[in-house]
């Protein structure tokens, strides 16, 4: 069994077991280690590239102006990474068969994200999911761990990796 360890003053690391799964967490043991996906194409276009820009306030060349992105090692403009990342919820695979009773899910953060390579506005991405853990916060309560993945058509590395948490109630 891995340890983790929480570091609380500088040199000084204490180490704790992971918590057990718990009973609530069962429910997800057949669906640990399964990839789910790929799900639907979604285009990346520079309408919807602009709109985020709008939205967040972030018109930095490189997402907004297509002759001034043109003359970047990326020969175009590109996504904004958080663009990419609050997709995820879209890009979620359609063929995970949740346990049954589950009455609602809630986002609740991510352990880590890396933009891995950029999304050239006209590129179409999709996600794949894999549940990595599944641990019982309370009753009802299941926190859950999904390692995803974003790719970009037509590029080797994914566009996006991220450990995402959920909570599932119910």
């Amino acid at each position: 069994m891995s340890q983790r360890g929480l570091f609380v003053t500088p040199g000084t690391m204490i180490t704790e077991p992971p918590p057990a799964p718990g009973p609530d967490a069962a429910r997800f043991a057949d669906l640990i280690g399964r990839r789910f996906g790929p799900s639907e194409w979604i285009l990346i276009d520079q309408s919807r590239i602009d709109a985020f820009a709008e939205v967040t306030d972030d018109h930095q060349f490189i997402h907004v102006d297509p002759e001034a992105a043109a003359r970047t090692p990326f020969g175009t403009t590109i996504a904004h990474g958080f663009l990419t990342l609050s997709l995820l919820t879209a890009l979620m695979p359609t063929d995970i068969a949740m346990p049954d009773g589950l009455s609602f899910g809630l986002n609740y953060g991510f352990e880590r994200v890396r933009f891995v390579a950029p999304v050239r506005s006209g590129t179409r991405v999709r996600g794949l999911a894999t549940l990595a853990a599944a641990t019982t916060r309370a009753p009802g309560q299941t926190l859950l761990s999904w390692d995803v993945t974003v790719e970009a058509e037509g590029s080797a590395r994914p566009a996006l990796t991220a450990r995402w948490l959920t909570l599932a109630f119910g």
